[in-house]
């Protein structure tokens, strides 16, 4: 142990302990030589107290301790044999101190101060003893009198001392004190003395480093003799300063900085870091008072020193960082100041984004982007705007700093254009719609980078975000200004249609005027280009332009997003949606959604109102979304007034879009009638009561002369015994099933007559024999329950005695339907306690439980999510649920566990395993209910069975490891009855289930109750599971790494969602044997070595490689004709720059398609051949490794072996697996074999590598070579031949071949 361990020592009671004991036992078995000496002097002074009889208290300790301190410095002859001792009774001092009453230290300050004072100025004072005395003097100058400085002034003095020692832990220790005695003179008058004292220790230690010259003169300093030991002072200060330096005066602050802006003149790294960190602590300090000019000033000196000099990634970060807040605070203290400065450091900042350190380029991208977010006030928006307006004036700041901006889109900036333009994408949301004025060459730069080609920019996602950011910023209207899309020019490619996706994701906030007159206008003029295009006999072309047509007509919904000149605006447009609705059918969708935006917006603020709540922070609630600035700012516009104004004309033209939807819903198709019905249903929400009630009561109309209709057409065929009326029976359904739906998109806007009359009109459907009537009537009832909840209330019996009488003729098709109308009569009777309804709720609740078998999924997932619902409305305590009522409705489902058939048993054991997979406490609340469930494991039915077995699962997956050990004998008997069939994969299910036995509760724990005749199951599962722990330890790590992030997700988070198919699977769950984790929320990772890889790094973050690009222009630049090449000139640099890396590459017409201006695919016979070739090149890439052979072959002889394309045909995933070389360059073009080239090598073959030969196995080896020692053996049998001699011996062999072929055919015929 070290002596630093009694810092740790914990603090003690009131101080009725003894507490040199305590001090004792705590370090008598220590083998440190300093616990040793603290030891035996604690005994001493405990045992001199206990001579003289008196108690062992802090008082006592306190006084004895004093005692020997006096007697240790009036001793000067044996200062230095007795430093120990000293050191232990200042550690002993600095414990006792605190447990000292107030009174008697007060009583006792002055001459304890002096004592520790005239200590400590000994010559030669350990480490030790320096340490805690200072500890002590730290307690006495916080705890003592604040209001006379000269009694402060000499322990003060030895502080200020210490804190330049030579001795690292005696420095520091002095810095913490210095830093808890100014932190307790904040709010004394001795705060500006003991600052001063800091200033001239500080001012005495320049001088002594640099001489006299030093302070008062700038430049660089004339070091002295006394320079070395004055060098190392000052930087201990610096390092003091580090921690004080925010709780001096503010008057002495101001003469620091001057100071600290002599030291960054001297261009010394190592000083340069201390001043920044000194400065850095200054201006994150929330009470540090700071001169705004002087701060100023020395954070321009830091841009230059630090920028200039091109030092480190780390230096540049840190220096960006103190920018970052220094500007800050600036901007609090002085905003025109700021305002004056901040041009200068941001481009300082934005230079460092051509720096090569990836650390730099992120620390200068973060504080551009906070001194925009935080330092650009409307101030100086403001001012830039009037200056802009001034013939000669000087640019304003806010100007100065876009051009800035405009520069980071340079080429020298190329490699952090990423970075830049998150920096543009900053200043464009922070200017807003002054950014039109002040960012124009901004955004066309940003179009002419859109221009380059893919290689060139490898940042377009960011561009084009950017580029939104733009649009959200100055408008949709302003935006076209600067930059039109040109879609009505003669070529498309010429036009900026890029920009059509980036408005349509990013306008907010705009004006439907601008959409009617400027968009539609276009729109026009595209129909009619599309027209005559048409007519010339470019279809294509047409086709084009009628794709920009609806382009352009997909903007409508996101200009109505928060529009800003709705009730000026909209009559004029509403006249043209309704045009289009009825002409243009591929529109109706987008018209129909812009319409939805306009009506929620309304909506939306309305709910906000009543719920006395901001109406953006619902929504962000609801949606957990980030909200840009240009959206908040739109959402802000949109108040209560303006909101109640829309909500006007909307109402105003209602009635003729519900006329103009109504008649477009009955002509329409069934699947087009979606956005339609939720459209109506939207503008019937904020139309007048009457003029819904008005179209309400003609479908009405026309629904009961369909439906009389049906009624004859029924009767007539039963009495007639027709059998050829179901297609005008199947017409008549369908008309009655859309006018259905029309009333329920009228549900919204009904009074409660017009409702009444609907569910009267509904009740005969509900015992419909078709189908698709009774699916939407069920639909009618279900938003009748919704939207009128008033309606339950007074017609509870009706509703009751309608849903048991149409239970027996519900069709399959609408039971999930009524399921939903079950919700909401259930959870109202078991709410409002209505007793007499008990029994009829359990004949529903026996309806959803065998709603768990259905076939149909939907339905059966309907019926899960119902026990569901059910449960947490009975629970949810501010809804005047309770545990009592969920333990009751609980209670009802496991009392179908009486049913009659198998089908019921098993359906009311799945919706049993459905709520305790929900509720896992309801697995307790029945004592019985397991017992019950495990006999059920002895049944003869497999139906049965099978859910068992799910609820087993479940159940073991839930419960916790104490619960499950109750059961576990039980439970594994069970299981094993089981354990042989093989039938519905039972044994597999069985052993899954016990192997989550075994992970939840141990194996001993399963051993011990498992007979012993299945003990060897229990040995396979653990053989089984130590033999994956293997393979998964033989896996690679980036294999591992990437298989624990893909097993991360499924099995850290909390999984909620029902699986029906995982845990009553039909074919078992034997595909995964952790399958079981996503069910187990107390199971969040996988044993063994899965646990314990660490998480890899985000890959998002770049690579800390360094940038490496050439940004300067070549020396041999090639420009055209005589002109100098105007290097302002942005767009013709890029182009000369993009000319040369492509100068000397092959262009790859493959890659490039060529379009007429009717926009067919040009295809040039030259090129197709060269296709053709390369596209034969690479097939024989791919070929296999006997194609190869034999072209290689060739170069030598004609001869093939049979063997050798048997081995090769065997090694085809090898070839496969990458490239490989085949020689297609010494093909002969016009004959075969190969050719010599004139620069090359002569034609050679060789073997590929093979994976095989380096395998375990004896015989997959032998395969591998088998094909090398043919090539090897054909090769002995040419060598020394000529080419004529191995070609004419192929060619005897072949004809022998070829004759003795024939000759077994001829015998094969006779």
């Amino acid at each position: 142990m070290e002596c630093d361990d009694v810092d740790e020592f914990p603090m003690l009671g009131d101080g009725q302990e003894d507490l040199g004991a305590t001090v004792a036992s705590r370090f008598r078995n220590s083998q440190a030589l300093e616990h040793r000496h603290l030891c035996a002097a604690v005994e001493a002074m405990a045992q001199v107290l206990k001579d003289q009889n008196l108690p062992p208290s802090p008082t006592a300790y306190f006084a004895a301790t004093m005692t020997s301190l006096e007697r240790q410095a009036s001793d000067q002859s044996s200062a230095a044999d007795d430093e120990p001792v000293a050191a232990a009774l200042c550690t002993f001092l600095s414990m006792v101190l605190p447990k000292v009453s107030q009174a008697v230290l007060r009583s006792k300050w002055e001459a304890t101060l002096d004592s520790l004072v005239k200590f400590l100025k000994r010559n030669s004072v350990s480490a030790g003893t320096a340490k805690f005395g200072m500890k002590c003097i730290s307690y006495l100058l916080t705890t003592g009198d604040k209001s006379n400085w000269l009694l402060v002034e000499s322990a003060y003095g030895i502080l200020l001392n210490y804190a330049t020692d030579r001795r690292p832990k005696v420095r520091k220790r002095a810095h913490l004190c210095l830093e808890e005695v100014l932190r307790s003179y904040q709010c004394s008058s001795i705060l500006v003395k003991a600052s001063e004292g800091v200033e001239k220790i500080f001012e005495q230690f320049l001088l002594i480093a640099g001489g006299s010259n030093f302070v008062g003169t700038i430049g660089k300093p004339q070091v002295t003799s006394n320079g070395a030991n004055g060098a190392m002072e000052v930087v201990y200060i610096l390092n003091a300063l580090k921690v004080i330096a925010p709780l001096l005066s503010k008057k002495v602050i101001s003469k620091l900085l001057p100071h600290f802006q002599l030291l960054l003149q001297l261009r010394q790294p190592f000083l340069t870091s201390h001043v920044m960190s000194v400065l850095h602590a200054l201006c994150i300090s929330p009470t540090a008072e700071l001169p705004a000019s002087g701060l100023a000033d020395l954070l321009g000196w830091l841009c230059l020193v630090v920028f200039d000099d091109q030092k480190s990634g780390d230096v540049i970060m840190f220096a960006a960082r103190v920018l970052q807040h220094g500007m800050g605070k600036v901007h609090d203290l002085d905003q025109n100041l700021c305002a004056d400065k901040l041009p200068a450091i941001f481009h300082s900042l934005a230079g460092v984004l051509a720096f090569q350190h990836e650390e730099a380029i992120h620390g200068a991208s973060e504080a551009l982007q906070h001194l925009v977010q935080n330092c650009i006030d409307e101030e100086m928006i403001k001012q830039g705007l009037n200056q802009l307006n001034l013939d000669g004036a000087k640019p304003a700041p806010i100007e100065r700093i876009c051009t800035t901006a405009e520069s980071l889109l340079g080429h020298e900036y190329n490699t952090a254009w990423d970075i830049a333009l998150k920096v543009i994408s900053t200043l464009f949301e922070k200017l807003g719609e002054s950014s039109c004025f002040l960012m124009g060459g901004v955004l066309r730069n940003l179009a002419d980078l859109q221009k380059l080609a893919d290689e060139d920019l490898t940042c377009r996602k960011q561009l084009h975000k950017c580029v939104g950011s733009a649009v959200a910023a100055m408008g949709p209207d302003k935006f076209l200004d600067i930059l039109p899309l040109n879609l009505d020019c003669e070529e498309l490619s010429e036009s900026n249609i890029w920009l059509l996706p980036i408005l349509k994701q990013h306008i907010v906030g705009g004006r439907l005027k601008f959409f009617t007159d400027n968009i539609l206008g276009l729109v026009d003029r595209l129909h009619e280009k599309s027209k005559m295009l048409e007519v010339e006999g470019r279809p294509v072309a047409s086709r084009n332009t009628q794709a920009c047509v609806h382009a352009l007509w997909s903007l409508l919904p996101s200009f109505c997003n928060y529009p800003i000149d709705t009730a000026q605006n909209f009559l004029d447009l509403a006249k043209k949606l309704r045009a289009s609705l009825l002409k243009e059918l591929d529109l109706r969708g987008i018209i129909c959604s812009s319409l939805q935006v306009l009506i929620i917006l309304i909506q939306q603020n309305k709910k906000a109102q009543e719920e006395a709540l901001d109406s953006l922070s619902s929504l962000e609630q609801v949606e957990g979304l980030e909200i840009s600035l240009a959206e908040q700012r739109a959402k802000s516009r949109y108040n209560s007034k303006i909101a109640s104004e829309n909500m006007k004309i909307l109402r105003k033209i209602s009635p003729e879009f519900l006329s103009t939807l109504f008649t477009i819903f009955m002509s329409s198709p069934q699947d087009k009638r979606g956005y339609l019905q939720a459209t109506i249903a939207d503008i019937a929400s904020v139309a007048d009561k009457e003029v819904v009630k008005h179209f309400f009561i003609r479908a009405m109309q026309k629904l009961l002369k369909v439906t009389q209709e049906a009624t004859k057409s029924g009767h007539a065929r039963k009495s007639s015994m027709e059998v050829d009326g179901s297609n005008n029976e199947q017409t008549t359904a369908s008309t009655r099933a859309q006018l259905l739906d029309l009333a329920v998109s009228l549900l919204q806007g009904l009074d409660v007559e017009a409702v009444n009359m609907l569910f009267a009109a509904t009740k005969p459907a509900l015992q419909d024999d078709e189908g698709l009537v009774q699916k939407k009537a069920y639909k009618v009832l279900v938003g009748i329950l919704k939207e009128h909840g008033d309606f339950m209330t007074n017609n509870l019996d009706e509703i009751f005695e309608l849903m048991v009488t149409t239970m027996p003729s519900c069709h399959f098709s609408a039971k999930r339907h009524r399921l939903d109308c079950l919700q909401y009569l259930i959870i109202h009777i078991l709410m409002t306690g209505e007793e007499r309804k008990n029994g009829g709720i359990a004949f529903f609740l026996s309806e959803i439980i065998l709603a768990v078998k259905e076939s149909n999924k939907k339905t059966r997932s309907r019926a899960y999510d119902l026990l569901v619902k059910i449960g947490h409305c009975l629970e949810d305590t501010e809804n005047g649920g309770s545990q009592e009522k969920l333990h009751k409705f609980f209670n009802m489902v496991v009392g179908c566990l009486a049913g009659n058939t198998p089908h019921m048993i098993s359906a009311a054991v799945t919706g049993i395993a459905r709520l305790m997979y929900e509720f896992s406490e309801l697995c307790l609340s029945v004592p019985d209910l397991l017992p019950s469930a495990f006999m059920l494991l002895k049944s003869n039915n497999r139906e049965v069975i099978k859910a068992t077995l799910g609820l087993m699962k479940v159940v073991i997956a839930r419960l916790q490891a104490e619960d499950l050990q109750k059961h576990l004998k039980s439970m594994v008997d069970g299981l094993l009855l089981w354990s042989a069939d093989r039938k519905t994969h039972f044994k597999a299910k069985v052993r899954l289930l016990l192997e989550m036995l075994i992970r939840k509760c141990g194996l001993e724990a399963v051993k011990v109750v498992m007979p012993e005749q299945h003990v060897k199951l229990l040995a396979n599962i653990r053989k089984v599971n130590e033999r994956k722990e293997k393979r998964r330890n033989s896996v690679s790590q980036d294999k591992l790494d990437e298989t624990k992030s893909s097993h991360s997700h499924a099995t850290t988070t909390r999984q909620s969602k029902w699986n029906h198919t995982k845990i009553f699977s039909e074919f078992g769950d034997e595909d995964d044997d952790d399958s079981d984790a996503d069910m187990d929320f107390t199971q969040t990772t996988h044993s063994g070595i899965m646990s314990s890889v660490p998480k890899s790094k985000s890959s998002t973050l770049r690579s800390k490689n360094v940038r490496k690009s050439n940004k300067r222009l070549p020396d041999d630049l090639d420009v055209l004709g005589n002109e100098p090449l105007d290097l302002l000139d942005k767009q013709k640099t890029r182009s000369m720059l993009k000319g040369q890396q492509r100068k000397g590459q092959r262009s790859d017409s493959d890659d490039e398609m060529i379009l007429d201006p009717d926009g067919r695919l040009v295809i040039n016979e030259d090129e197709v051949g060269h296709s053709r070739k390369r596209r034969a090149t690479d097939n024989g890439i791919r070929q296999d490794i006997d194609s190869r052979s034999q072209r290689s072959g060739q170069s030598k002889s004609h001869a093939t072996s049979a063997s050798l394309s048997k081995a090769s045909n065997k090694r085809q995933k090898t070839a496969k697996s990458g490239w490989a070389y085949t020689g297609t360059e010494y093909k002969n073009k016009k004959a075969g074999g190969d050719v010599n080239r004139e620069g090359k090598l002569e034609p050679y073959a060789y073997w590929p590598l093979d994976a095989k030969m380096l395998n375990r196995r004896d015989e997959k080896r032998s395969i591998a070579k088998k094909g090398l020692a043919n090539v090897m053996k054909l090769s002995k049998q040419l060598q020394g031949k000529s080419v004529r001699q191995a070609l004419s011996e192929k060619t005897t062999a072949q004809k022998r071949k070829q004759k003795s072929h024939n000759g077994k055919n001829k015998r094969k015929s006779s």
